[in-house]
């Protein structure tokens, strides 16, 4: 560890405190390349320059990890903001920022608007899941490795009261539950 970094996996999650990458996937120091971000928002290539996209570009082609995981999580603070967006006026960087989750908030307010509440809040949280995926493959370094087919990338949501994880299934248009053991196996 001293000497050098091999990573398997980039994890990028929400800023919340409650979400531990490496405990969620029983990780040792080493093994995962962490993001943690308000909304786990990644930005579209060209969108904003920064952190997150640095971060990508960075494990992607420097580190060359094969795996990029984006994690959203239940009682999201950041998901949340949208029942209440009166809140945000004061929290100019945040509500700016925030801008980066708009394709999820039209898909919720179409296609979930049925809903309230916390059922609401993890629809969009899912759908935000799913826009950032989109994002990522903006990147030219996700698309180029992507297409090499040594890049795979996954979105999941953890369910904090649970303990459970459910990844994206792109062909069913859904999220599944990861069986026991498959958390750890799905990006080894």
């Amino acid at each position: 560890l001293a000497s050098s970094q091999k990573p398997h996996t980039l994890f990028i999650t929400c800023a919340d405190s409650r979400v531990d990458p490496s405990m969620i996937l029983q990780a040792i120091p080493g093994e995962l390349f962490i993001c943690k971000v308000v909304g786990n928002l990644v930005p579209a290539h060209g969108a904003a320059v920064g952190g997150v996209s640095s971060a990508v570009e960075y494990a992607v082609t420097v580190l060359g990890v094969r795996h990029v995981v984006v994690c959203g999580h239940s009682d999201c603070g950041a998901m949340r903001a949208f029942l209440h967006p009166e809140k945000l006026k004061s929290l100019k960087a945040v509500e700016a920022w925030l801008e980066h989750a708009s394709t999820a908030i039209a898909e919720s307010k179409d296609h979930h608007s049925h809903l309230e509440g916390d059922e609401f809040v993890e629809a969009l949280t899912k759908e935000n899941v799913i826009s950032q995926l989109q994002h990522l493959r903006t990147h030219p370094s996700v698309a180029s490795r992507m297409r090499k087919g040594d890049l795979f990338i996954h979105g999941w949501y953890y369910d904090i009261g649970e303990g459970t994880v459910s990844a994206y299934d792109e062909e069913a248009q859904r999220f599944r539950p990861l069986e026991e053991g498959g958390v750890r196996k799905a990006v080894a």
